[in-house]
């Protein structure tokens, strides 16, 4: 956004300022607080003084919107594969080796960088920066789809259905060895490992600590010594479908964290060049968060998963 933003209008029902703003004008309660303490926020011609003021429905209010700030991150033409775009979000299919927002040892050349540049003039604003808005992340060595909110009220309707649990997520995966049962749900708690905290681990179900997590499994094609599975979140945690597959003993070919590829695997792996996790997020689906309009989107496996699995002898596709 290059110019100041003006939205006027009436309080659609009676209730606490801040969230019956954030209804009336699209904005996170994040936002429309932080402009209130900005002296942005008219209510009935007087600038507005608490976030948690009540109003009566049909009130009349102006928010003042000033042009987004700069991101810190810098724009970097970086190529990207766009499996949709609109005005208010992005689905973008990443390869392995990306990662999806800067951090310490990745300062540059992410996702993000690469957004920057791809959406320049397009981003109304995250929180009054100009930046994109990351709902759910995917691993740096993990392919496929992800999307993002170009505006705060698109991010603010995918952030919702993400905490809702009901955004369709599919992955592939091969795995080593052959899952007995084929095909299952693997319900445990992860959670930050005591020993390593770059890792996840699997905790007791009556632990104070991390977060439920379940995810359905599925066997697609055996291979040799392995097989391709496909895993379907029922909810999305840091490393879930490394870290589930791992506690069921069929780690994820190539995991560097959570993998104990066998002998005659590793020869495989070594031989295709394969240097990552064997995981790619197939299937993406939500609600576009302002048409309503179910969206769906589906990424044929990239060609170093598909080269990996012609040499454990499967024909998947």
């Amino acid at each position: 956004m290059s110019a100041v933003e003006i939205i006027t209008g009436t309080a659609p029902a009676a209730g606490r300022l801040d969230k019956v703003l954030a209804e009336a004008s699209g904005l996170s309660r994040a936002r429309v607080q932080a402009l209130i303490d900005e002296g942005r926020v008219e209510i009935a011609g007087k600038a507005a003084k608490s976030a948690s003021l009540k109003v009566a429905e049909g009130t009349a209010f102006s928010i003042t919107i000033p042009p987004a700030a700069a991101a810190e991150a810098r724009p970097q033409d970086i190529a990207l594969t766009i499996a949709y775009e609109d005005a208010h979000l992005i689905v973008v299919d990443k390869p392995a080796g990306m990662v999806v927002h800067p951090a310490a040892g990745n300062p540059d050349g992410t996702l993000v960088n690469a957004l920057l540049h791809h959406c320049q003039g397009q981003l109304s604003g995250i929180g009054g920066v100009a930046r994109p808005g990351i709902v759910h992340r995917i691993d740096k060595d993990t392919s496929g789809l992800l999307v993002v909110a170009k505006s705060d009220a698109a991010h603010e309707g995918l952030a919702a259905q993400f905490a809702a649990h009901s955004v369709h997520r599919r992955y592939l995966a091969v795995c080593a060895g052959h899952p007995l049962p084929h095909e299952g749900t693997i319900n445990a708690r992860l959670g930050r490992s005591d020993a390593d905290r770059k890792k996840m681990s699997v905790l007791p179900k009556d632990s104070s600590r991390g977060k439920h997590a379940i995810t359905h499994y599925k066997t697609l094609e055996k291979l040799d010594g392995a097989a391709l599975i496909e895993c379907r979140l029922e909810t999305g945690r840091t490393h879930q479908v490394r870290v589930h597959c791992a506690s069921i003993g069929h780690a994820l070919l190539g995991d560097p964290l959570y993998g104990r590829t066998p002998k005659a695997l590793r020869t495989v792996l070594e031989r295709t060049g394969f240097a990552r996790q064997a995981l790619h997020a197939a299937e993406l689906g939500f609600l576009h968060p302002a048409t309503g309009e179910g969206l769906r989107f589906t990424s044929p496996l990239p060609s170093d998963m598909r080269e990996l699995i012609d040499e454990l002898g499967g024909s998947y596709r």
